[in-house]
């Protein structure tokens, strides 16, 4: 078993904003596995998605349910294989999970954040994942891994950082929002704000917490992360166990009611609203061609890395459409890249999950990094390394 430990880093030098503010400091919550090698060339950094954080895999000793939100993909033997590689998690600023966010004291007032915590965007967490990284004293990552949100993390750290990227992989991500994707974040930050315990989102000072508005918003994204054969299958329209239909609109009646409020509830009671705001709004924000003209195959200029790019048939929210726009710039751009799209029936989910074909197609593809991690090192210690 995979016993994972937390670990923080204080930054004290200011970080630069894309919205014009700064972080005059800051702290980063992240977490490691496995053992960094003596050339320091086997680290994967694991970028994490909308409600996850730096716990990426193994559980925390002594805890019963700890389980890291990737661990199906991250630990010994597993696909990310940590016998093999040094695996780094790390919590988004901005975040609720121990990073600096909204929760946590202005240094320059003294009071809590709250609304007042500035604007961040992806290229700002790739940013200060780098400052990390830097201080871990990795020059180099042999690859970057997200899903989703995650995934759009992976492909700025190639436009960002080309140089200090060998590999990267995307899981269900996409270039940018399309109109739909926005809208429904829309929509949940709406019912979060309106939440008469908002307050404006300095609702700490109040000693309250909006969760009706949170629960609303979690049962709106969770929706759009399963596909509708998943939800027939699963819930159809049973009604919870021994009820009849009460011909009321209040009652909770049908199991997929029931199953979404469930998950609401749940999620109000971790996570904050806040955060909830600031996360969707670097989701509506990145687009990488912006400063293209739109055109993506000349964004990707930039990079150097080696991709792999997955997709799931039935994942509408970033469908196998949006990977295969990122695979068409880079083979644009003569770019090394590889892509699987799974055929599977779990929707946005899917990423998350264990389709054995889609832990193959992992499994091999960071198999052929650790060889050509080991050839690499073999070069180095021959001497017979070429620039």
């Amino acid at each position: 078993m995979l016993i994972a430990s937390p670990q923080l880093m204080q930054f004290d030098a200011p970080l630069p904003l894309q919205s014009g503010a700064v972080l005059r400091q800051y702290r980063l919550a992240y977490e490691t596995y496995g053992q960094l090698n003596a050339q320091k060339s086997n680290a994967v950094l694991v970028c994490h998605a909308l409600n996850a954080s730096h716990h990426v895999a193994g559980v925390y000793e002594g805890q019963v349910q700890s389980e890291g939100w990737w661990d199906t993909m991250v630990g010994p033997g597993k696909p990310l294989d940590t016998d093999e590689f040094f695996v780094i998690g790390v919590n988004n600023l901005g975040s609720c999970f121990g990073s600096t966010g909204p929760m946590h004291d202005n240094p320059d007032s003294g009071r809590i954040y709250g609304a007042d915590f500035p604007v961040v965007t992806v290229e700002d967490w790739v940013n200060a994942q780098a400052r990390l990284l830097d201080q871990l004293g990795i020059g180099q990552l042999a690859a970057v891994l997200g899903g989703s949100l995650g995934g759009m993390q992976a492909l700025s750290w190639t436009l960002q950082y080309p140089e200090r990227v060998r590999h990267a992989v995307v899981v269900a991500s996409a270039p940018n929002l399309n109109a739909e994707n926005i809208a429904f974040n829309e929509v949940a930050r709406r019912a979060i704000v309106t939440d008469p315990d908002f307050h404006g989102g300095n609702f700490y000072a109040k000693g309250v917490v909006p969760k009706r508005g949170l629960r609303i918003a979690r049962m709106i994204g969770h929706i759009t992360y399963l596909s509708d054969d998943v939800m027939n299958e699963k819930f159809g329209r049973q009604l919870r166990e021994g009820l009849d239909l009460k011909y009321s609109t209040q009652e909770v009646e049908f199991q997929i009611e029931s199953y979404l409020r469930y998950q609401g509830d749940k999620f109000a009671e971790y996570f904050d609203a806040n955060t909830y705001l600031l996360i969707t709004r670097a989701l509506d924000y990145f687009d990488p061609a912006k400063t293209c003209g739109g055109d993506l195959s000349v964004a990707f200029q930039k990079a150097r890395a080696k991709f792999l790019l997955l997709s799931f048939t039935t994942d509408w929210r970033f469908s196998p459409q949006r990977s295969r726009e990122i695979v068409k710039a880079l083979l644009d751009n003569r770019r090394e890249v590889s892509y699987a799209e799974i055929d599977a029936p779990h929707g946005h989910d899917a990423f998350l999950l264990t389709d054995t074909r889609y832990m193959a197609v992992m499994q091999g593809y960071f198999q052929g990094i650790q060889k050509e991690l080991k050839q690499k090192n073999l070069k180095q210690l021959t001497g017979d390394e070429r620039p």
